[in-house]
């Protein structure tokens, strides 16, 4: 004999929650951030550093990761006997801090390996360095390496130097430091686009000079469509101008450059 089951007892005997029986979709995982990329470029790059080396510590944001794991393996005992030559005075802090042992350029003219970050990476390994002071530092110590590996996440790339809008900076010493600025606004008269100004840095709500660890000054120089004339001769034409220090184009420095994306980890190297 069948029993008759009405519709009110059904509906009854739904579930209430239906939705209960079904988790919930996984989460959108987060992107990573720009410092999230820096760190796997940089880790990517302590690889690359052996027992015994003498190594060029960069000067940044990315270096500093760098830095971090370079002290980590120190302490594990992975790595021994590593020196380390800073390029800067922050980075010369931070390093003791870390426990890194230092030593400079004087007492060891050749370093194994260098790593740092860049301001800017065009598609022939050239870089833009600098926008934190310590170009010419930076640009002594890894010209003197053997190797010289360059750090970013994949925002720094252009596809010519002073392609960001950004400042590709000059050292010029304080003396005449007007003559010197007009002489550079000169070299480029004509070329559209272009400005060139003295960095400023703001302490304690006062406007001042921003000056070098070398108590030098720096010219910012500004491409709107970046550099289109030849960057040999470039250079050339700014280091002739006396009262010019150093210039934060590393022309054919960098052996690799280690570029860290959302998509993962793409190396590029010099072509012999």
């Amino acid at each position: 004999m069948k029993t008759a089951v009405s519709h009110q007892t059904i509906e009854s005997m739904a579930t209430p929650f239906p939705h209960l029986h079904f988790p919930p979709p996984p989460p959108t995982p987060t992107p990573p951030s720009q410092d999230d990329l820096k760190r796997v470029a940089a880790h990517r790059a302590v690889e690359l550093v052996e027992s015994g080396m003498v190594l060029g510590l960069g000067t940044g944001s990315t270096a500093i990761h760098a830095l971090d794991r370079i002290a980590d393996l120190l302490r594990r005992g992975t790595l021994t006997n590593i020196v380390g030559v800073p390029t800067s005075k922050k980075t010369e802090a931070q390093a003791l801090a870390l426990g890194i042992p230092l030593v400079d350029l004087n007492s060891h003219p050749s370093i194994d390996l260098s790593i740092d970050g860049a301001d800017e990476v065009d598609p022939h390994l050239n870089i833009v360095k600098g926008r934190g002071g310590s170009l010419l530092r930076e640009k002594m110590i890894e010209g003197a390496s053997k190797r010289f590996v360059v750090i970013v996440d994949d925002s720094k790339l252009v596809p010519r130097l002073g392609g960001s809008g950004l400042a590709v900076p000059v050292e010029i010493i304080p003396f005449g430091w007007e003559y010197t600025l007009g002489k550079l606004k000169k070299l480029f008269d004509g070329v559209t686009g272009f400005d060139a100004k003295l960095r400023m840095s703001k302490k304690v709500g006062d406007v001042e000079i921003d000056v070098t660890d070398n108590l030098n000054y720096i010219v910012d120089l500004y491409f709107e469509n970046g550099i289109e004339l030849d960057l040999g001769s470039i250079s050339d034409d700014i280091l002739r101008i006396t009262g010019v220090v150093e210039h934060g184009m590393f022309l054919g420095m960098a052996t690799e450059v280690i570029i860290a994306g959302k998509d993962g980890i793409k190396v590029m190297k010099k072509e012999r």
